[in-house]
């Protein structure tokens, strides 16, 4: 029992994952394009700035207290400090260290200490670190170790004033209880009442009262802070160096370039996916060819011992053999989407070759009649007896084109090889084509049918209604989405079905050069020149060109 090919089952999201990162490696132009744009920005940072480095140091800030030791005492009391952090980077900090570095022979504007300057704040602590950059080692630590002894000087200056302003309020104060305190006492001396004495002791306790607080200002510690570390003279410069820089650089690159691809990708009409291409073809995935080097102008792979490529094409046979679609009428038709037939004419004669194998009797239709080739690249001479049609049409195609070929170790094909036609669309739907398409009806027979791109030409439209079955042979980096669906619906239309796809590996630049030289030298000799054949009406591109020329349901006895 035979199971139709299914197509590709949606997968799950590892695997579309895995695909759509195989889809961005396709770029690898642009990944390598932006790995070395960031690594030459990556150098040119490091190599072109000049060399900074950073001095640090760290002061500890205090509150000023009365007794620093007594139990309970708090050394944050009163101490903010993020607003200390604003105090540190104030101008008149900057101004204080300016003054001192012009006085040590080091004149800078205020302004410009304070842009090298960075005030940070270790969590949970109250120390302060002040770290300076500058364009020498000895430049950072003078300058680190003058704005912090700047800040510790402004600080302290401002709680001694503060002290300074609330000890003349109480002085204040304390002036108008001493008067009313000496004139009591010459009151006292005149009349001692009790009530005098009684006024008396109250300003005596008063003027006690701020005596003291006046004291305890005069006796508070006021000192700002200290200076735990003194800034040092770095001995490295600052920054991450030419290493990490560079590194960073290829990483930034190579995030460029993953962007670039997927751009590129986004607005690349091309297959993105193999599950891509069986969804726009509408058919499953018969194979795909393996790269392999072989001898220039060879076909056949079959035949060739320990070559994967002919194993693969042996696998594609034995799937079309037990396909319902294909083993119910045994016709293939193989073509491509546009332009070089060469991969469709190679997968051609290598099915052609398996199927031999498999004890077939196979006959190959080169359909291709704007530039027939088979007969050249295989070498042939015709021989064996031609069957009846082959005398028929007065030498016109395909009379007389009719050889075999044979597959070291394989057996044997045969070949109705092309040539050069009046009319090509005519010679495709003529009654001699359709009785050598007929040949497949016999058991055990196969005819496969090599047609010219079916995009570029309509030759292959014209066959369809006879050869049912289409393999579209492809390269998935160059077909466009809009090519399969556009073939999907060609073929449809035209009473055929696709049977699937077979891709094969990209053509080298210069390969493609060469065969798209020798197609257009071709259809020149074919359409120019004295006393060559003249060809067929010229063709758009239009499939439905040549359906007028078909021949439905032709009575017994007629052609």
């Amino acid at each position: 029992m035979t199971h139709p090919i299914r197509a590709l089952e949606e997968q799950d999201e590892p695997a579309l994952l895995r695909d759509q990162f195989r889809q961005l490696l396709r770029y690898r132009s642009l990944l390598a394009a932006g790995v070395v744009v960031g690594l030459l920005g990556g150098g040119y940072l490091a190599l072109a700035g000049e060399d900074t480095y950073t001095a640090t140091g760290e002061v500890q800030v205090r509150s000023a207290t009365a007794d620093p030791f007594a139990t309970g005492a708090s050394a944050d009391k009163g101490i903010n400090i993020g607003s200390e952090r604003q105090n540190a980077v104030s101008d008149t900090v900057g101004t204080l260290a300016a003054q001192t570095l012009a006085e040590q022979g080091d004149p800078v504007l205020p302004g410009q200490l304070l842009s090298g300057l960075q005030v940070t704040n270790p969590p949970n602590t109250l120390t302060l670190r002040f770290s300076y950059t500058g364009s020498t080692p000895a430049q950072s630590s003078v300058r680190a170790e003058a704005l912090a002894n700047a800040y510790l000087a402004h600080r302290k200056a401002r709680t001694e004033e503060s002290i300074a302003n609330m000890a003349i309020g109480y002085r204040a104060q304390l002036e108008p209880l001493e008067d009313k305190r000496d004139l009591l006492e010459q009151q006292i001396g005149a009349n001692e009442a009790d009530d005098v004495s009684s006024a008396r002791a109250n300003l005596i306790v008063s003027i006690s009262e701020l005596t003291r607080k006046i004291s305890e200002l005069k006796a508070l510690d006021t000192t700002p802070g200290y200076l735990n570390k003194k800034p040092v003279a770095p001995t490295r410069p600052t920054g991450a160096g030419l290493p990490l820089l560079l590194g960073l650089g290829g990483v930034l690159g190579l995030a460029l370039g993953l962007l670039l691809s997927w751009v590129r990708l986004v607005f690349d009409p091309a297959v993105r996916s193999t599950r891509e291409l069986v969804r726009s073809l509408g058919a499953p995935l018969l194979g795909t060819l393996p790269r392999e080097r072989t001898a220039t102008g060879t076909l056949l792979a079959i035949g060739r011992g320990g070559s994967r490529l002919a194993e693969e094409y042996r696998a594609v046979a034995f799937r079309l053999a037990y396909d319902p679609a294909f083993a119910q009428r045994r016709r293939l038709l193989v073509t491509a989407p546009r332009d070089d037939n060469a991969a469709a004419a190679a997968a051609a004669v290598n099915l052609a070759a398996a199927f031999a194998e498999m004890g077939r009797d196979v006959l190959l239709v080169e359909a291709d009649l704007r530039t027939p080739s088979l007969a050249r690249e295989l070498d042939l001479a015709a021989h064996g007896v031609r069957p009846r049609w082959a005398h028929e049409g007065g030498g016109i195609w395909p009379a007389g084109s009719r050889a075999n070929v044979d597959v070291p170790g394989s057996g044997a094909f045969a070949l109705v090889a092309g040539a050069k036609v009046d009319n090509v669309p005519r010679a495709l739907t003529s009654a001699p084509v359709g009785r050598i398409v007929a040949e497949a009806d016999r058991p055990g027979a196969v005819v496969i049918v090599l047609a010219p791109p079916v995009l570029s030409y309509a030759d292959a439209v014209a066959l369809v209604d006879r050869v049912e079955g289409v393999m579209v042979v492809c390269d998935p980096r160059e077909v466009h989405r809009s090519d399969l669906e556009r073939i999907r619906e060609i073929i449809g239309a035209s009473g055929g079905s696709v049977l699937g796809a077979l891709l094969h590996p990209a053509r080298g630049r210069l390969a493609r050069t060469r065969r798209a030289k020798r197609q257009k030298s071709a259809r020149r000799r074919t359409g120019g020149g004295p006393g060559a054949p003249v060809a067929g009406p010229a063709t758009t591109g239009d499939p439905t060109e040549t359906l007028g020329l078909r021949a439905y349901n032709l009575p017994a006895g007629r052609s």
